[in-house]
């Protein structure tokens, strides 16, 4: 069935010159959030996309089936904050994780702070929080509607009541608290960007280091870090463990490097009543260096300082020059150092990645010597708690087929033997039904790729199942396995294999994985996605026409540039709130960190990379009797991080490049949500609501049918 979409305007009048090169951008109009014009015309996408989506037969089955199999028991791991342990329980279809409180870890847990009475409809999540020193005072930042902006509330944990300070203004903020229980340092914007209402577009700039004090109005607290000559970095801080230093992590964007600076609290004559001397060991952006303990002046970092898969190194503070520096844990030959902590004063927990899987290590923090190796299935490790203060700590292990298991290792006992605390299970997940998979497959370049595979077992390759392929490549952010309903449903409803291609650009293999997928590279990211389709194809998995690709963000990028590139190798694209515009992206809030990552327009050479995959810049009608394959694109009104203007800009070109091409008849959508944002915080109504969108949408231009 042919569809007609709603016209744009198109202001040809808007031309700008980028190194003496024209470039029309006729959707600019689209940039305002708030026009009239924009607004129509998210409302004439919106009536054509949602009654299509609600079309599909199945639709009822695949959300009551998602529905079901989400309606499980979640947790996180348990933490230990002064005398009193914290954790975090969905009892299944709740819209946002409550947090319980409990006197010890048998004691009768109650709740301490429940978000879901923060709104009626549950857009109002929690992001960073903090428990003072002594644990008697939660912080606790809330985001409305998806919004990255947040204000900071406090909270009395022997209470259980809000104190009256409240801090607004706050975006990607550290929360950090003296040892005096005193107050608390984070991070705000200049008034200047207006009311932080999560649609907003304005650049994030000069972001400020503050400090405020418990009991006082936000007016009165001290600034503490500005750095006006360079508007574009962030002031990451965090008080050391012995609460004596403040340290200061700058960075300018994205990359995995950061400045290193501190300042001695005790050493200030009348604390903490201005701007803070620094002390400075790292003064460029050469490599990243995160705080993991110290022992007084002697420092545990975790670096990629000449170590591109990270290790662990010592600095004195109290001399500090670069050759006096010592390796505790070196680099590992071929796995990446994710994250290190310390835990029962002296310990060392080290997870690395090996081939996309997590392995977990305890270690002396002493020698730099390895104790013990805690058992893992293959999976990762996605939940942490131990402190140094703590004798014990908590991991959660979660694999394809894993919900999670949340182990407890006392670190007092003469055997260390890790035991399970608590087993999540999903009332009839039959995980023997499914196969998972890691093969390797060659780039166009020759480079190895890994990929995982879900099926059910014994399925014929005979290139009939609908697939979806997954990628996000960027950011040095892997994609280790994860456990999914959607997926789980996807692959045992809808005869579904579901494919997570670990290409580069992400960090798998460590920096130099990352840097083979960035700024003059990124083609080969494209080409890694481009190759993991035509495996599955050439293997029988699927065929083009049954094979979708998805991505997220970065990943939303990715699968825009490989429909242009490639349209004939895909039947269907599936991108949420993806970077479309590679020429104006740094213009709006938060983009310009990302320049680190993908380069940008105003530079010659930059703008020559990113005018060759910019989605909206190659838009074209696919050669031959080949058409372009089916797009929905996903985004959402309070996305403040990649702005809706992306992908309804995409959408306005797609429409217009295509309009009246006969053999284009697989539907060119878009589904903008209303008080939703990037993603994080999402409730699950609303998860649950997108996903079967996508599924109702793949079955509608792929084919797909139900199976009981």
């Amino acid at each position: 069935m042919k569809i007609v979409y709603p016209s744009a305007r198109r202001d040809e009048t808007v031309v700008e010159d980028y190194h003496g090169k024209k470039i029309s951008d006729p959707y600019r109009w689209l940039e305002d959030p708030d026009a009239d014009e924009t607004k129509k015309f998210v409302d004439a996408q919106n009536d054509i996309s949602m009654p299509f989506l609600k079309s599909c037969e199945i639709r009822d089955k695949i959300q009551n089936k998602i529905t079901e199999k989400w309606d499980f028991p979640k947790y996180g791991c348990p933490f230990k904050r002064g005398s009193h342990y914290f954790y975090y329980h969905n009892s299944g279809l709740q819209n946002q994780s409550v947090l319980y409180v409990q006197d010890s870890l048998d004691g009768e847990p109650r709740v301490f702070l429940d978000p879901n009475l923060l709104s009626d409809d549950g857009t109002t999540a929690l992001r960073t929080c903090e428990f003072s020193e002594d644990g008697e005072i939660f912080a606790y930042c809330f985001s409305e509607k998806g919004s990255d902006w947040v204000s900071v509330k406090f909270r009395s944990v022997s209470t259980g009541e809000d104190l009256a300070d409240v801090i607004t203004r706050v975006k990607f903020t550290s929360l950090a608290w003296t040892h005096d229980h005193k107050g608390i340092f984070y991070n705000s914007y200049p008034e200047e960007h207006g009311e932080a209402h999560g649609r907003d577009t304005a650049s994030n700039l000069n972001q400020k280091l503050y400090y405020h004090r418990l009991g006082t109005e936000q007016t009165d607290d001290v600034l503490c870090a500005e750095f006006p000559d360079h508007p574009k970095w962030m002031i990451g801080a965090e008080v050391s463990d012995c609460g004596r230093y403040l340290l200061i992590l700058i960075r300018k964007g994205c990359d995995p490097v950061n400045r290193l600076y501190y300042t001695d609290l005790e050493a200030l004559p009348n604390g903490i009543e201005g701007i803070l001397p620094l002390v400075k060991i790292v003064d460029n952006f050469d490599a990243e260096y995160d705080y993991v303990t110290n022992n007084g002046t002697v420092f545990t970092f975790k670096t990629n300082h000449n170590a591109p898969r990270y290790k662990l190194i010592n600095i004195d503070f109290s001399n500090h020059d670069m050759e006096q520096w010592i390796t505790l844990v070196d680099q590992h030959e071929k796995d990446v150092l994710e994250w290190a902590a310390c835990v029962n004063e002296n310990k060392l927990v080290l997870c690395y990645l090996h081939d996309v899987k997590n392995v977990l290590y305890l270690y002396s923090l002493e020698s730099g010597t390895r104790q013990m190796e805690f058992p893992l299935d293959i999976g990762s490790i996605m939940g942490y708690s131990g402190r140094r203060k703590d004798t014990q700590l908590f991991y959660q292990f979660k694999s394809f087929l894993t919900p999670g298991i949340i182990f407890n290792c006392d670190l007092t006992q003469p055997e260390l033997k890790p035991t399970v605390f608590r087993e999540i299970k999903v009332s009839g997940l039959d995980t023997s039904l499914f196969e998972v998979k890691q093969v390797f497959y060659p780039s166009k370049d020759g480079t190895k790729i890994p990929m995982f595979i879900i099926h059910r077992k014994g399925i014929a390759l005979d290139g009939s199942h609908p697939t979806v392929l997954y990628g996000y490549g960027g950011f040095t952010i892997p994609i280790s396995p994860y456990f999914s309903v959607s997926r789980i449903t996807f692959v045992q409803h809808l005869g579904g294999i579901a494919c997570i291609a670990n290409i580069r650009g992400g960090g798998e293999y460590g920096e130099d994985w990352h840097k083979a997928g960035m700024i003059a590279n990124k083609q080969n990211v494209f080409d890694d996605f481009h190759a993991a389709a035509q495996y599955l194809i050439d293997h029988k998995y699927t065929q083009p026409k049954k094979l979708a690709i998805e991505g997220g963000s970065n990943g939303g990028l990715l699968v825009g540039a490989c429909l242009n590139q490639r349209p004939e190798l895909y039947g269907c694209g599936i991108a949420h709130v993806g970077v479309m515009d590679m020429l104006r992206f740094h213009k709006f809030t938060i983009g310009h960190a990302w320049t680190t990552e993908y380069g940008c327009s105003e530079k010659p050479e930059e703008f020559e990379t990113l005018i060759k995959y910019s989605p909206i810049h190659n838009i074209a009608v696919p050669a031959g009797d080949n058409q372009y394959p089916a797009v929905l694109l996903l985004t959402a009104d309070h996305d403040d991080r990649v702005v809706p203007l992306h992908s309804l800009k995409y959408m306005a070109q797609l429409h217009h490049v295509m309009s009246g091409v006969e053999k284009q008849t697989n539907p060119l959508m878009i589904r903008v949500d209303t008080k939703s944002g990037h993603g994080f915080g999402k409730p699950t109504a609303k998860l649950i609501e997108e996903l079967t969108d996508v599924y109702s949408f793949m079955t509608l231009t792929m084919g797909m049918e139900w199976h009981d």
